[in-house]
């Protein structure tokens, strides 16, 4: 069985700015609003369901409540030198950014592409959730735009 939680329409949902560094267009700093998606595999369980929806959404919602309203950096990149004080500076090459502790989220990624946030999403689902042993599948889709969504999927169960 499959189930569904489309982030369009259960309002999980998040704005931040981010880089690529060394991409032409997406190097310079700019925002996306991002849009969640959920897509769980599994039997239904003696209580009838796969999994429980709220449980889902409430997960889903704590994740984006970090990544709301930031610039998200990559720790791991090699191109990008974070160093955390009063405020954060980062250096880019030849750009420095100077932001509040506040405003920043850096995540344990080489870089902050809608393939690598699905990722770090999908693990941090993983690790908030007790999910029960008939999920076999967790899927995240990942709008970085209507009708661009990076997808990742992980084998948890069976």
């Amino acid at each position: 069985m499959r189930i569904e939680i489309d982030g369009e329409y259960s309002g999980i949902k998040f704005s931040a700015s981010h880089f690529i560094p060394g991409h032409a267009k997406c190097g310079r700093l700019h925002g996306h609003s991002y849009t969640l998606h959920l897509v769980l595999y599994g039997e239904k369980a003696d209580d009838g369901m796969v999994m429980d929806f709220v449980d889902l959404k409430k997960a889903l919602k704590k994740i984006v409540d970090e990544l709301d309203h930031r610039v998200l950096l990559p720790s791991r990149s090699k191109s990008v030198s974070i160093k955390r004080g009063r405020e954060v500076e980062v250096m880019v090459g030849p750009k420095r950014y100077v932001f509040p502790n506040e405003d920043v989220s850096i995540l344990d990624l080489a870089q902050t592409s809608a393939e690598e946030l699905a990722e770090h999403i999908i693990d941090r689902l993983i690790k908030l959730l007790d999910l029960p042993p008939n999920v076999s599948i967790v899927e995240i889709g990942l709008d970085e735009e209507r009708g661009q969504t990076a997808w990742v999927k992980r084998e948890v169960g069976y």
